[in-house]
Formats: structure tokens, sequence, C-alpha cells
């Protein structure tokens, strides 16, 4: 297995230990691809919840962007819902967790077609 692999096998297991979900692996593989290089690098791979500037990325990059929705309230209820369910204590939430948790809770997944 490559490294992608061993990452993809982290972050599901992210999503069913800590966020109690089974992830659609096909899903999960063509997010965190989507993701591109930022998984390998230590800083860009996760989110830094705590960050207003970094959610906001989150929304413009990645929701608004990335999943072409249209920009309100709901994004960011999206998001800090999703950061919920991750754990607001839990310091590395993966980008790409948290990406697949914003592409189901949007019902987005077409975009990975």
């Amino acid at each position: 297995m490559g490294k992608r692999d061993d990452l993809i096998a982290q972050y599901a297991e992210d999503l069913k230990a800590k966020c109690g979900m089974e992830p659609d692996m096909d899903l999960l593989t063509k997010v965190t691809i989507g993701c591109g290089p930022a998984i390998y690098n230590a800083d860009a791979s996760t989110v830094a919840s705590s960050q207003e500037s970094e959610l906001e990325t989150v929304k413009t990059n990645f929701l608004i962007k990335k999943l072409g929705l249209t920009d309100g309230p709901e994004l960011m209820d999206a998001i800090n819902a999703v950061v919920e369910t991750y754990g607001r204590s839990e310091r590395n939430k993966y980008r790409a967790v948290v990406y697949y948790m914003l592409t189901k809770h949007f019902g987005k997944e077409a975009v990975y077609g």
C-alpha cells in the first residue's frame, strides 16, 4: 500500500471511531484525492477549527468553489456541526475527513462522480 492508501485507512478509522459513521470508501478516496498534495503536509492536512480564518477558508474554497454551494449562514452552521461531530477537543481534524463529512452533509457526492 502507498502512503495515500495508508492515509485513507487512517481517515476511515477516524470516521468510524471519532465520528461514529461508516465511511463510503469510494467517496472517501475521491475526496482525499481531491485534496491533492495537501494531505502530505502536516499543517495543510488538518483543519485548525479554533481559527475563524481557517473555517472561512474551508467555506470559501471547499463549500463554495468545489461543491458549488451558495454562501449563507447554513454553510458555517454545517462546518461547526462537522467540527462538533469530529470532537472540538480532537487535536487533529483531518481535512479529508472534514471535507468528506461536509460533502455527505450537503448531499454533494455527485461532485466527485
